[in-house]
């Protein structure tokens, strides 16, 4: 049984002049959307045995306050520069590579692949991850190579607009 949580990274600072897409940081809304989803995710007994990260500094922010949440060595964290303005099939890509000793895997990333990824794994085509949304879906396969839309099921499904 493999359990992916597909996040998109929490609300970026669009303050700062000149900075590059891939340097932008989260602004306070996002640090504390992404602390109060990682304590909901928490809550559900979730134990992530991987953490992949987009390469954004959005992206790393992010995970790297879930791993503080989820007491995970932020050191392991992989960055995966594929998954930073990119496609599906990307993302797939990086899904399809991950070792099959990891049951449960956060992954990191942006829209709209993020959205797109998640509607290609799942029946939902009507939905798009907001920021710091977060979709889990699950599959009773043995390899990360076999995680495919017709054997994966949607388990979980947050946005931080459900906790005003």
């Amino acid at each position: 049984m493999k359990t992916l949580y597909l996040i998109r990274h929490a609300k970026s600072d669009w303050s700062i002049d000149g900075l590059s897409d891939i340097d932008r940081p989260l602004n306070k809304r996002g640090y504390d959307d992404a602390h109060k989803m990682s304590l909901i995710l928490k809550e559900k007994k979730i134990v992530p045995d991987l953490i992949i990260s987009s390469p954004a500094v959005r992206a790393i922010s992010t995970s790297l306050i879930f791993c503080r949440i989820f007491d995970y060595d932020p050191k392991s964290i992989l960055i995966n520069k594929n998954l930073y303005d990119t496609s599906v099939k990307e993302y797939v890509h990086a899904i399809s590579k991950i070792y099959s000793n990891h049951q449960v895997v956060l992954l990191f990333g942006h829209n709209p692949s993020i959205t797109n990824t998640f509607s290609a794994l799942t029946n939902v085509t009507n939905k798009e991850m907001p920021t710091c949304g977060i979709a889990g879906i699950q599959s009773n396969v043995s390899n990360w190579g076999d995680f495919s839309k017709k054997s994966n099921t949607l388990i979980y499904l947050d946005f931080p607009k459900n906790h005003l």
